[in-house]
């Protein structure tokens, strides 16, 4: 399992990124598809998921700011990340698992910084 996460930099209080993470190495469409974050000095914690059927879910601290999605023609899982807040500062990691119960596969993390 491969996951290639991109999209992190440094961008400033209240703008925006997109991250993406394409999967290779699974049925990408068999898969719920996860992200996290790893703030400085703080333990990994889950941002949002979404389910093979597409049903999203997210972490109170970025609900109505973040949008999961998914492309199952590319093997891909996006994150848009709006109204970004310096507290968002974060290593970001994907993950892909077959039931939420797994602890799934990781890719390698992008880092998102932001300043105010």
């Amino acid at each position: 399992v491969q996951l290639q996460a991109s999209g992190g930099r440094s961008v400033q209080a209240g703008g925006s990124l997109r991250l993406s993470c394409a999967a290779s190495g699974i049925i990408f469409r068999n898969y719920i598809m996860v992200w996290y974050r790893q703030p400085p000095g703080q333990e990994r914690e889950l941002v949002a998921s979404i389910t093979t059927g597409g049903s999203p879910n997210y972490a109170d601290s970025v609900k109505g700011r973040f949008r999961i999605s998914r492309d199952n023609a590319v093997n891909t899982v996006y994150l848009q990340m709006n109204s970004l807040k310096p507290e968002d500062t974060a290593i970001y990691y994907c993950n892909a698992k077959r039931t939420f119960r797994l602890p799934g596969d990781w890719g390698q993390g992008t880092q998102v910084t932001v300043s105010s």
